[in-house]
């Protein structure tokens, strides 16, 4: 079992850049594959970047691509989601997901029903 909790939401200015994190429990943290996800009022729940085992493979939303980044520190068991050039409609519930990918593979993915674990979620709100 693996416990997700992000942190580093709150409220910002457009143009921002505020960077989430988000902590992982478990000593297996290096061999899952993990994505971050969104989710508007009133909206269905979005892929926003992902991330593979070791941090060489890596894929964006169209939405956020260039201004995003996704990395990772297997020492610290963290991944973070490096946010740039916020907008408006960049505000929504953000959620960090794991998947054990049992090896250490190259994968990455961007469906939120590939992930096994999930995170309670950090609020983002982005103010014009």
């Amino acid at each position: 079992q693996v416990q997700l909790v992000e942190s580093g939401g709150g409220l910002v200015q457009a143009g921002g850049s505020p960077r989430l994190s988000c902590a992982a429990s478990g000593r297996t943290f290096s061999r899952y594959a993990m994505g971050w996800f969104r989710q508007a009022p009133g909206k269905e729940r979005e892929f926003v970047a992902a991330i593979n085992y070791g941090g060489g493979s890596t894929v964006y939303a169209d939405s956020v691509k260039g201004r995003f980044t996704i990395s990772r520190d297997n020492a610290k068991n963290t991944v973070y989601l490096q946010m740039n050039s916020l907008k408006p409609e960049d505000t929504a519930v953000y959620y960090c997901a794991a998947r054990d990918t049992r090896v250490y593979s190259s994968s990455v993915y961007v469906r939120a029903s590939e992930y096994q674990y999930w995170g309670q979620g950090t609020q983002v709100t982005v103010s014009s």
